[in-house]
């Protein structure tokens, strides 16, 4: 792995040397160039001097600051290199922070931070484990590319890991992004969300792919044969508005539990959870009439449904005494009225 920046983390009196590597590779992602249509020729794009239209070669091309108006003040190497800089090699820690303290908007790209000597090995470890235990990153500034940039350390799979980041005032407001009018959200809405966020479950990094791209090489590899791409179905529907949150949500956690292969509980054995839709102002009024109309009635009702049930076991009970087994004498209905407390067994 190629270093891109070597220097010096300043912690305190403590000075470690480093080399920084590229942590990330965007090579893997889908590139395309730029061709003429009609013959299929590669674009060039050549640089040209804007006073005399002459292309300039690469070993001519320098720097240079616009100033007032339409002036440009040329700057060389040389220049930068004799600025008071402190730090142009060296890394100045200027604070340590819980992680949660940096917005992941200011993040830039990842770099790998490597002792550079075996002299630097026991410093470096030490920083490493120090970030670590106490659970905190590092704030600092460093030279790079031409520019002062902040930065953040963190541990990361044993290593130090340098993040570049945005300065405050480079990272936009969200004004006019978000909606205007007040929503509300209700509670039964923002349980069903969260139950949804408890389906979906854990992420696997190995199971991440880039479908795309494999797309595209498919369709590169289709093109080279001789073949005639086809678009597979993929049975995507293509998105609307949502009409019914609730019905969507609810659907959503469905699926989500079915993909992992639960119907009626959770991963942690919980009940599935039910919404229960809230009524409308206009059909809370008609249950609410109904209950205090059955309530008013419901002194007697339970009385008279009683009675009616105790004088249907009444003639009941006088039916079975009365029949008796042939040869009996039938005995007066009062007679066994009184006695069917307990039943006499032919």
């Amino acid at each position: 792995m190629r270093s891109v920046w070597n220097g010096t983390i300043s912690f305190g009196l403590v000075s470690i040397p480093v080399k920084t590597y590229s942590a990330t590779d965007r090579t893997a992602s889908v590139s395309f160039v730029r061709i003429h249509e009609k013959d299929g020729g590669r674009i060039q794009y050549r640089k040209f001097c804007a006073l005399d239209g002459e292309e300039v070669p690469n070993e001519e091309v320098g720097k240079g600051y616009p100033a007032a108006g339409d002036t440009i003040v040329p700057i060389s190497d040389d220049d930068l290199a004799k600025l008071p800089l402190p730090t142009a090699k060296t890394l100045t820690i200027l604070a340590f922070l819980d992680p949660g303290e940096i917005d992941p908007l200011q993040m830039e790209k990842s770099y790998y931070l490597g002792p550079n000597g075996l002299a630097a090995a026991k410093p470096y470890t030490l920083l490493r484990e120090a970030l670590e235990h106490h659970r905190k990153i590092a704030i600092g500034k460093v030279a790079m590319h031409g520019r002062e940039t902040l930065v953040m350390l963190r541990s990361h799979d044993e290593a130090i890991v340098m993040h570049t980041l945005l300065w405050p005032d480079q990272v936009r407001p969200a004004t006019g992004v978000v909606p205007q009018e007040d929503i509300k959200i209700r509670d039964n809405e923002l349980t069903l969300a969260e139950t949804l966020m408890d389906s979906l479950g854990e992420l696997d990094s190995s199971e991440l792919h880039d479908d795309y791209r494999e797309a595209v090489e498919q369709l590169v590899a289709t093109k080279l044969e001789g073949g005639e791409p086809t678009v597979p179905d993929t049975g995507a529907k293509p998105g609307g508005q949502v009409i019914d949150l609730m019905a969507a949500l609810e659907s959503s956690v469905r699926a989500a539990r079915a993909a992992r292969g639960e119907e009626e509980e959770d991963g942690e054995g919980r009940e599935s959870a039910s919404v229960t839709p809230i009524e409308s102002r206009k059909t809370a009024k008609k249950t609410t009439a109904k209950k205090t109309s059955s309530s008013k009635a419901g002194g007697a009702a339970p009385a008279e449904e009683n009675g009616k049930k105790g004088a249907a076991e009444k003639k009941t009970a006088k039916k079975t005494t009365a029949r008796k087994q042939p040869g009996e004498k039938r005995a007066p209905a009062k007679k066994s009225a009184a006695k069917r407390g307990g039943r006499t067994s032919a």
